[in-house]
């Protein structure tokens, strides 16, 4: 019978990635001096985006938009930082002309790989032809990977988190992990079986995740978590925050199930890296103006985008970015440094959601790892007709996964390694590991941090077996 062990140790932290600290704090002081100001493109764009037909545009959404400098925007009035909020917006009060309306694109001169980046918006961009997005994205696009915190399009009422890819990655992330709407699962930009440039995405499901709902609302908060094995994009409206998402150290496993989860056949290493924080506000292009007649702006406003974009300046007031604060966050070394004996902490207790004893084992009946590293941990077990063996010890953190059998075969068993032992309540569903070892039976051996597909597997493995629990 197959079966699933989970043994949780009593001198980890929580598996998941924890410890962030600040690592760089875009405050209305310095705000704008960490941005480049993106205007009439150097690089080669496609309209939609897609790889196979790559041609010049000034806007890589094909949208009716004219992107200023900063001098420019600083003097029309587009971007200041007035009482300590940053404000960032686009003409209201002129007809366009030329490559279309007045506005402004940011991208960060810093590039992060792995990250969580958390925004305090009290205002968004909203209204009938705009086509505003908080994001992300790697050089050689799409080739680095586009991540997609914030972003919609005309009177839509809930957000759209979505990421980007070459060929070979997709989000099939677990039922239930998640508090929003997965729409699409392939990410690459090409696939044959999604609209182009579509990605896999998410929607969320509140009505005051974004644009207007989003603003008389009083705002809210998103935060986005990067790291080897996954990417989540957790929102809370206005005043609704944990107290921590705003502080110096944030702890993201404790804030429950995110809007967005992205995860499974993807190696987020390979697809993601070196990525610009991006804020813009394009008009009508490749996605609002060819959605223009999907809601109510064409009954409303005529059935060009263009023309009411260059022609109702004042339809334009509410479009615009207002900042309380951005801040990136990096997970902190120091804080994947195993305890001294003295300073662990006390065995996890078992939550009561652990089976009956019909169906729970003693720990002794799970496989034994063949590493002689002294131990300490406590135990949950539950049986399971469709999960292989895991089992969880600490220092170092040693993490078997091995067939449904009695002994440990080369190819149908690993071992995974960890020098990270931080502590550990209740095992949460987004569990991860941070280091791992090369697949293969015997003594852990040298942990090698960055063995990335170990580590999704594993993580994939231990979800699972929690779910059973």
């Amino acid at each position: 019978m197959h079966f699933a062990t989970l043994l949780v140790s009593a001198g980890l932290v929580h598996l998941s990635i924890a410890g962030y600290t600040l690592e760089d704090d875009y405050s209305a002081a310095n705000f704008f001096s960490m941005f480049n100001f993106q205007t009439v493109s150097t690089r080669t764009y496609s309209v939609k985006k897609n790889p196979a037909n790559w041609i010049q545009e000034s806007d890589p959404t094909g949208g009716y938009v004219n992107y200023l400098d900063q001098p420019t925007a600083q003097s029309d009035g587009l971007i200041n930082t007035n009482n300590g909020l940053v404000y960032i917006g686009v003409d209201n009060t002129n007809v366009a002309s030329g490559r279309g309306r007045n506005s402004v694109r940011l991208e960060s001169k810093k590039t992060y790989t792995h990250a969580l980046i958390v925004l305090d918006l009290a205002h968004m961009p909203a209204g009938c032809g705009t086509w505003p997005a908080f994001w992300t994205f790697g050089p050689s696009w799409p080739n680095l990977g586009e991540i997609d915190v914030i972003e919609g399009v005309n009177d839509q009422t809930t957000n759209s988190m979505t990421l980007h890819t070459s060929d070979g990655c997709s989000a099939n992330s677990p039922a239930g992990a998640f508090t929003g709407q997965q729409n699409t699962y392939n990410c690459y930009v090409g696939a044959t079986n999604q609209s182009a440039n579509e990605g896999c995405g998410f929607s969320a499901t509140a009505d005051n995740s974004y644009g207007a709902g989003f603003n008389s609302n009083g705002g809210g908060v998103y935060a986005m978590e990067w790291t080897s094995d996954y990417i989540q994009i957790f929102f809370w409206p206005g005043g609704s925050a944990p107290s921590d998402a705003l502080g110096d150290t944030p702890n993201p496993s404790s804030w429950g199930r995110p809007a967005a989860l992205f995860q499974g056949n993807c190696d987020i290493d390979q697809h993601f890296s070196d990525h610009q924080i991006t804020f813009d506000m394009t008009f009508c292009g490749s996605w609002a103006g060819d959605a223009w007649g999907d809601g109510n702006c064409a009954a409303q406003h005529g059935n060009s985008c263009n023309a009411f974009v260059q022609n109702t300046p004042s339809a334009f007031k509410e479009t615009y970015w207002s900042v309380n604060s951005l801040r990136v966050y990096q997970n902190s070394p120091s804080s994947n440094t195993a305890p001294s004996a003295a300073s662990k902490p006390q065995p996890a207790a078992i939550p009561a959601a652990v089976p009956e004893a019909s169906s729970v084992s003693s720990a002794a009946s799970a496989p034994q790892s063949t590493s002689t590293t002294s131990t300490t941990s406590s135990t949950l077990v539950a049986s399971s007709s469709t999960h292989s063996v895991v089992t969880v010890t600490a220092a170092p953190v040693i993490i078997t996964i091995a067939a449904p059998s009695t002994t440990l075969a080369p190819k149908t068993s690993s071992v995974y390694s960890s020098q990270a032992a931080p502590t550990l309540d209740v095992l949460p569903a987004n569990a991860e590991v941070l280091q791992s070892d090369e697949f293969g039976a015997g003594s852990p051996g040298i942990p090698d941090p960055w063995r990335r597909r170990n580590r999704r597997h594993l993580a994939q493995h231990i979800r699972s077996a929690h779910a059973h629990l």
